[in-house]
């Protein structure tokens, strides 16, 4: 079988990756700017367990130490750290290993407000496996429970950092087309976690809530999600939402209207209706302005018949959308497992000065050579948004999705993106691939 590329080439310096500068703010169509590429190590590629888009994170910060966690080729657990304005980094092979054979089986990692790293790896209905730093900035992580309850089907774990120095952790209990969201939280001060919901979303044993979520600048934790009616990724539909203002407590829908816990599809508010069958994925991003506005990206098909990128936001207590209508390629999304699919699953950030908001979509799309692209988009009162896309990393990432720093997006507003070749069989097949490098793209805005 050939052997991938290890595309050496395209990480020396002149090979520069481009983004938009800060002055895009409402004018979209500037020229990008460009940027930087640091090599942490050689990673696995034989799927996408590394570069899966629900990595929550791939990347994370305290201060100015970035930290980075992947698998290596042999399925062990590779944690890094660096100074952020270094593109020397310092690396541990752990003795942490996964299932990489598995693409569900994802590295989520956080630093937490004191400095201590927190993992969690190796999860698709398995047992909870979590570690945390013996001390602040460390790579040396000790195993250790969370709480004991309801970690025997744990899958899609992900971390959140609070405002106030809090981590919730969010994972399905149960299986597709059949299981819960179950939320917890850390607290800093006493070093351990405690369950705040044991069954926030309910499936009621027929179906399950694919979600995203994402924190904005006031503590608030907005959730959004789809409903998945059995293990077929075609029988998702619609996409729902709620808020919490009292980190994870109490939820309340868009209008401020309270929801009875835990949540159901008879409850939930449907932001956007979506039928079974339209193409549309699950597990994608949201963010949210300063305002704590929620905007959700994600694809289906919509009044054409190429699945495409679609927005969803909140404006003045009305749900708005915008179809991002640039693709050409059709596809169509059935069975079971993890996809083999032309387009990744997008990530999102905002930027806004003032009243003035820009949505930048990041994604890869078979259509464009499977480059890391950027749509962007300015809002204005009572105007399509009109999107502008640019091919801001040229070389092919293969099947790769985006996963970002989000702490760094949050304390200084650069964009760091995990970046690495990967192929994705359908179904979790396997492709032979030569380990590839793992990479940080460090923008300067």
């Amino acid at each position: 079988m050939k052997r991938l590329p290890m595309m050496r080439s395209f990480f020396c310096i002149a090979c520069c990756v481009c983004l938009l500068q800060a002055s895009l703010i409402a004018q979209p169509s500037k020229t990008p700017a460009a940027t930087q590429v640091s090599t942490v190590g050689l990673g696995w590629a034989g799927n996408t367990v590394n570069v899966a888009v629900f990595r929550r994170n791939a990347l994370t910060s305290f201060a100015d130490t970035q930290f980075v966690a992947y698998y290596n080729q042999q399925g062990y657990v590779v944690l890094g750290k660096r100074h952020v304005a270094d593109s020397m980094w310092q690396t541990l092979v752990t003795t942490f290993s996964g299932n990489v054979r598995d693409a569900h089986n994802v590295i989520s990692i956080v630093a937490d407000a004191e400095g201590y790293l927190h993992m969690a790896w190796d999860h698709h209905g398995h047992p909870l496996r979590y570690a945390r730093s013996i001390t602040p900035g460390s790579l040396h992580l000790q195993p250790m429970p969370m709480i004991g309850t309801q970690e025997q089907k744990v899958t899609y774990p992900e971390f959140h950092a609070l405002p106030n120095g809090s981590l919730i952790f969010l994972y399905r209990d149960g299986s597709s087309g059949n299981g819960n969201i179950v939320i917890n939280k850390y607290d800093v001060a006493i070093k351990k976690w405690r369950r705040v919901h044991s069954n926030l979303i309910d499936g009621e044993g027929l179906r399950n809530a694919y979600w995203q979520a994402c924190v904005d600048a006031k503590g608030r934790i907005h959730l959004s999600w789809v409903w998945r009616e059995s293990p077929d990724v075609a029988s998702n539909h619609d996409m729902c939402y709620a808020v919490s203002s009292d980190g994870g407590e109490t939820w309340q829908r868009s209008n401020g209207s309270n929801y009875t816990l835990p949540i159901n599809a008879g409850t939930a508010e449907v932001a956007w209706t979506i039928p079974q069958r339209s193409e549309l994925i699950n597990q994608t991003a949201m963010a949210a302005n300063d305002r704590g506005e929620p905007f959700i990206v994600s694809y289906w098909r919509g009044a054409g018949n190429v699945p495409q990128y679609q927005l969803l936001y909140l404006q003045k207590g009305k749900w708005q959308h915008s179809d991002l209508g640039f693709r050409k390629m059709n596809f169509t999304l059935s069975g079971m497992g993890t996809k083999s699919i032309p387009v990744s699953r997008p990530q999102i950030l905002l930027q806004q000065k003032g009243k003035h908001i820009t949505v930048h979509v990041i994604f890869r799309d078979a259509e464009r050579n499977n480059a890391v692209s950027i749509a962007s988009a300015a809002i204005y009162k009572k105007k399509p948004l009109s999107w502008q896309v640019y091919d801001v990393y040229q070389q092919s990432v293969g099947a790769w999705e985006p996963c970002l720093d989000i702490a760094q997006w949050t304390m200084n507003k650069q964009l760091h993106l995990f970046v690495q070749y990967a192929v994705q069989a359908d179904a979790e097949g396997l492709i032979h691939a030569a380990p590839q490098p793992v990479n940080v793209l460090a923008i300067k805005w």
